[in-house]
């Protein structure tokens, strides 16, 4: 009897160990089966099996081609089975992938973001006329809302487009601009309103339990 216990440490490796030992071995079982038609006949019942195993991943796009491309991995590539999907390959798997690109980081301007930047390289590439001015003007009026989100006090409206000449690189210059920016009240209006409104919900709900009985 002790030598038929099995420990794990002698048992094969698991390729994907979420799905356990059994998947592993109808996996094993189905690349040994010399009968094709029953091949592909195991090959849907341990995708079945797999399915409820992951029922909360049922309405993912591409569910079923997910548990196909693992019943292949878990098989390492051996089982010969008609599958609505192409086979995956071991080189495929293998790869490494693509380097992922951090985003740009400007601890000079931190409080403007990293979407600043964007709006303003996308602005560089419009064509001069009114609706790059818009763009630029409403660029503008948001990097002061950080602004005063950073700093509560106020800002001159030139500080804010010295800013935004450095970060266009030299390509937008409203220094000598007759245009003006919103008031920092009007900039700052909406959230204070939204603020109010939490506020007043908060003392609603707070006056509506004073009077209740506690059991």
């Amino acid at each position: 009897m002790i030598d038929l216990i099995e420990y794990n440490t002698e048992r094969p490796h698991l390729i994907i160990p979420e799905y356990g030992r059994h998947i592993q071995k109808m996996v094993d079982q189905a690349v040994a089966e010399p009968d094709k038609e029953k091949r592909n006949k195991q090959a849907k019942s341990i995708i079945a099996v797999m399915g409820n195993l992951n029922p909360h991943l049922r309405d993912v796009p591409d569910f079923q081609h997910k548990l196909w491309d693992q019943l292949f991995i878990i098989a390492d590539f051996k089982l010969d089975v008609e599958s609505p999907y192409p086979m995956p390959s071991k080189e495929e798997l293998s790869q490494r992938p693509e380097h992922l690109g951090y985003p740009q980081n400007f601890p000079k301007y931190r409080f403007y973001g990293n979407n600043i930047k964007r709006m303003i390289d996308v602005a560089n590439g419009w064509e001069d006329g009114d609706m790059k001015d818009g763009l630029v003007l409403t660029i503008a009026n948001h990097m002061k809302k950080c602004f005063l989100n950073w700093n509560k006090d106020t800002v001159e409206d030139d500080v804010i487009f010295q800013h935004l000449y450095e970060l266009s690189d030299g390509k937008i210059n409203l220094k000598d601009s007759n245009e003006g920016l919103s008031d920092a009240q009007n900039l700052l209006k909406v959230k204070k309103r939204f603020n109010t409104n939490n506020n007043s919900n908060n003392k609603k709900n707070y006056k509506g339990n004073r009077g209740r009985k506690r059991h």
